[in-house]
């Protein structure tokens, strides 16, 4: 039996969650707040064109923005109101309401050169699979493909754990950094962004 995420616990005593969520959002853009950063360190690290997957991305926020720059995005999150909205901002990027921890390895052709897992998501999974999303994570990748993962420290997902589940889900910890715009991370901060890899040989 599937485990309730701890996002779908908290819609569940709230049930405007969601839209709040959305509505937060559209209230910062329009204030003029750079909601881009985390796409912007993505278009970084990859040729023009590459395939992307936005994992848990909620209202197409990183995932339209690096559609826009020129990649190929595949969106998945397991809210279907946020893929409602990100499906009405953004019609031409493929958006699928997904478990994480339900994913299914893609054909060979399909595979992305880049996950990016952004705004908390690893923090609201159902308790006791990260372990298990960090292995699907693992199997979308090319060989050689990286995924970048940022989530709050203080948000009871311990980070050494955390890197203990993302080697023994087959990746190498290429990078830490303590923010998107990659400041150091010395091990006393309170948000962490890595930079995972699937070997080449894998």
């Amino acid at each position: 039996m599937r485990n309730e995420t701890l996002w779908e616990a908290r819609r569940k005593q709230n049930p405007g969650h969601s839209q709040w969520y959305i509505q937060r959002f559209e209230a910062m853009r329009a204030e003029g707040a750079d909601l881009d950063g985390e796409a912007r360190l993505i278009d970084a690290m990859l040729a023009r064109g590459s395939k992307v997957l936005d994992a848990g991305c909620g209202p197409g926020r990183v995932g339209g923005e690096l559609a826009a720059r020129g990649h190929r995005v595949r969106g998945v999150d397991a809210d279907p109101e946020l893929i409602e909205a990100a499906r009405t901002d953004h019609p031409d990027v493929d958006w699928q309401v997904a478990d994480l921890a339900e994913l299914e390895a893609p054909a060979a052709d399909q595979a992305v050169d880049l996950l990016v897992c952004a705004g908390n998501v690893m923090t609201f999974l159902a308790p006791g699979t990260s372990g298990e999303v960090l292995r699907r994570f693992h199997t979308q990748l090319v060989p050689g493909g990286r995924a970048v993962i940022g989530f709050g420290t203080d948000r009871g997902y311990d980070p050494e754990v955390f890197q203990s589940e993302a080697r023994a889900a087959g990746f190498t910890v290429d990078q830490l950094f303590s923010s998107w715009e990659l400041h150091p991370y010395p091990g006393d901060t309170s948000f962490l962004v890595a930079v995972l890899a699937r070997p080449a040989g894998s």
